[in-house]
């Protein structure tokens, strides 16, 4: 599975470098900006759609893919959950175009792109659910030929809609690559996706809601507070700051995203479905360690090459933006705590654990919003990506702390 993600992310690393380099050149950091808001709330309502059913997709696919009661009843309850969230985004972005506009890009001009937007969010919807899907089945190569095909189709997309319309087309683009990306997966996927999911058997009925309804509390506050905290990070930036400096650190996000994009797949593809099934510190420890070996070293080789190259990624993709070089470090190292706390949080999403990831999530989120704030009035742009590091440290030993006292309480039950 990792040798299937190294190839395609080695690919979209090659095919994003030159888009990169293409929006500096067309657009600028300004424009780049620009593009880093319209995504962040692309995210947001990929959550919404779904109510954030996403995590317990895959977590009772990987568990019932042999149950078609369960199966029925879960995805009743998935057809539910999209109805009211599909109904809620739709008419948040419809009535409130020009106010959503003002909030991402301190301007009412692409109110447009918001109404644009919320005519896609059925197809945001319905990409979730089936990803989840996909995710549950652990089917490794059809996952990676799918996002690949993915990547390519939408970046030819936005790199035709930029020489055609620059700035403008790559936020139209940006906006409906979700449909792209359903016809791709029904195209490849529509098959086994009738096997597990019988679409004429769907009622308006949720029997699974109290279960899905705790996924949906946990995906509010790592999905959807996580957009809105970078979308005022960014806002900040520019008004502290500049547009530009907003534009410098969304580029520094923008290559840690396409790194970090190869941990977040084997999460949902093998790291849930496989805590979901450990019942034992012993078990847990292992597989955890196997993970950190095949992982940890991997990212390691990876961010100290893309450390040492940074200029020449800079000169390669973002000419003139110096200004991002001493932002590096921080990023990488945050990156790589980053990784490790993970690993071990998904086991509060295989559990269920809601407490723990409620907790945590929101600890990690208000400790980058407070030191963001704090840094950046010492040390400028560089001031978020120190954030980014001192709050994922804090983060990993709260993580550390909280499953390992999940274990001893195991245990003492047991006793």
């Amino acid at each position: 599975m990792t040798s299937l993600n190294a190839g395609a992310i080695v690919v979209r690393l090659f095919i994003s470098a030159i888009i990169q380099r293409l929006l500096t050149e067309y657009v600028g950091p300004v424009g780049q900006y620009k593009i880093g808001q319209l995504r962040s709330l692309s995210i947001l309502l990929t959550s919404i759609t779904s109510l954030g059913t996403f995590n317990g997709i895959v977590k009772y696919i990987a568990e019932y893919k042999k149950d078609e009661i369960k199966l029925q009843q879960l995805f009743s309850s998935v057809f539910i959950f999209l109805i009211v969230g599909v109904s809620i985004s739709t008419s948040v972005l419809l009535f409130f175009s020009k106010d959503i506009s003002n909030y991402l890009f301190s301007s009412t001009e692409y109110s447009y792109l918001i109404k644009l937007t919320a005519i896609i969010i059925p197809f945001i919807a319905v990409q979730r659910v089936f990803n989840g899907v996909i995710n549950g089945l652990s089917e490794y190569k059809k996952y990676a030929k799918i996002d690949l095909i993915s990547y390519l189709f939408s970046a030819l997309l936005t790199v035709f809609f930029l020489f055609q319309y620059n700035l403008d087309g790559v936020l139209v683009a940006i906006a409906i690559t979700p449909v792209v990306q359903v016809s791709v997966m029904l195209f490849f996927f529509y098959k086994v996706l009738r096997e597990y999911i019988q679409f004429k058997d769907l009622t308006l009925q949720a029997p699974m809601a109290k279960a899905l309804l705790a996924f949906t509390v946990m995906s509010f506050v790592s999905s959807i507070l996580l957009p809105i905290v970078e979308i005022d990070i960014r806002g900040m930036l520019d008004e502290k700051l500049s547009g530009r400096d907003a534009g410098i650190w969304t580029n520094m996000t923008f290559i840690s995203q396409n790194y970090m994009v190869f941990s977040s797949s084997i999460f949902t593809l093998y790291v849930i479905p496989k805590f979901a099934g450990i019942y034992n510190a012993g078990n847990f420890k292992k597989e955890v360690f196997s993970i950190y070996k095949t992982l940890l070293p991997l990212f390691a080789g990876g961010m100290i090459l893309v450390f040492f190259f940074r200029n020449v990624i800079i000169d390669i993709i973002y000419p003139g933006q110096i200004e991002m070089a001493p932002l590096f470090k921080w990023q990488l190292m945050g990156d790589f705590v980053r990784l490790a706390s993970l690993v071990l949080a998904h086991q509060f999403l295989a559990k269920k654990l809601v407490i723990n990831f409620i907790f945590t999530e929101i600890m990690s989120l208000a400790l980058f919003y407070g030191f963001a704030y704090y840094f950046t009035g010492i040390y400028g742009v560089e001031g978020v990506v120190m954030a980014h590091f001192l709050r994922y440290l804090v983060y990993f030993f709260v993580v550390l702390y909280l499953v390992s006292r999940y274990f001893k309480k195991k245990r003492s039950a047991i006793e």
